[in-house]
């Protein structure tokens, strides 16, 4: 436990490493994947399973209720915290921010809930760089204040190449209009989140070697000083795509520093489907 007495909670849409969360000692709403017949917590189902089972059936995501919310808070207050910092994934995109203020609101102790106004590890980095801060001694006042400046600057810059938009569309992040013209055309997507926390297309280009390159360069563009930042892979049923953007990384900076390299959570698959790449870099300095 930190010398403050601050737990960092996030949600298992926020794709951060569970040896990550383990080592700092972050506590985890969990979403739930829902079949018509069955359902699982976020976290404790394979993605690649969701992936094998697309033709069969498209499940759904739920957030977590109150209740649910309420007793990790418990679990928390029973390890003998005294503060909690939360970091949501954007509100725009999930429920579990306005849950979790909700059950703050009927907490005793001090609480701060963060929407991320991101998605994925672009908000899991908020989370980790809470938990990172606290164990280098930071108070809960100063963690808060820190989070703030970097949401504010947009430290955190995370961009996704699709192999196309179909499942963003059949979970309702986007049109179907839009989805079917990205088809007919061809257009192979870079998705970001714009400074409310919603989807918008970063870049469109034809091919998928096209859309590695472009996606490296626009999150880590010429010019940067790479020692100032924190650099996260993730994968949607792409390994092949993360190792070209791996190689291509190092290629134009040597020295960066990527700290996760993951396969996006089964929430995260359900609405993205296969073939997807994200690159998240974060200036913690």
């Amino acid at each position: 436990m930190n010398a403050s007495k601050t737990a960092v909670l996030t949600d298992s849409a926020a794709d951060l490493p569970e040896e990550i969360k383990e080592k700092y000692h972050i506590f985890t709403i969990r979403m739930k994947v829902i079949y018509h017949d069955r359902m699982y917590e976020d976290g404790k189902i394979d993605p690649m399973y969701i992936y094998e089972h697309f033709r069969e059936e498209i499940p759904k995501t739920s957030t977590p209720n109150m209740a649910e919310v309420m007793d990790v808070v418990d679990e928390i207050k029973a390890e003998g915290y005294e503060n909690i910092i939360a970091v949501m994934i954007s509100c725009h995109l999930s429920g579990t921010y306005g849950v979790v203020r909700s059950a703050f609101e009927e907490e005793n102790i001090k609480t701060f809930a963060m929407d991320s106004k991101n998605i994925s590890i672009g908000s899991g980095i908020y989370a980790y760089y809470a938990a990172y801060l606290l164990e280098q001694g930071a108070s809960f006042d100063e963690t808060v204040a820190a989070l703030k400046k970097k949401q504010e600057e947009g430290a955190s810059v995370l961009n996704f190449y699709m192999d196309g938009l179909e499942y963003l569309a059949k979970g309702g992040r986007i049109t179907p209009a839009v989805a079917l013209v990205g088809k007919v055309l061809h257009l192979k997507p870079i998705i970001g989140c714009d400074k409310e926390g919603v989807y918008y297309p970063v870049a469109k280009i034809r091919g998928q070697a096209k859309g590695v390159a472009r996606l490296v360069d626009l999150v880590l563009p010429d010019g940067l000083d790479i020692s100032k930042y924190w650099i996260s892979v993730m994968t949607g049923d792409g390994d092949k795509l993360a190792e070209q953007a791996i190689k291509r990384i190092y290629e134009k900076y040597p020295a960066a520093n990527i700290i996760i390299r993951k396969q996006i959570t089964a929430t995260m698959a359900i609405h993205t489907g296969p073939g997807l790449l994200g690159i998240d870099r974060f200036e913690f300095k």
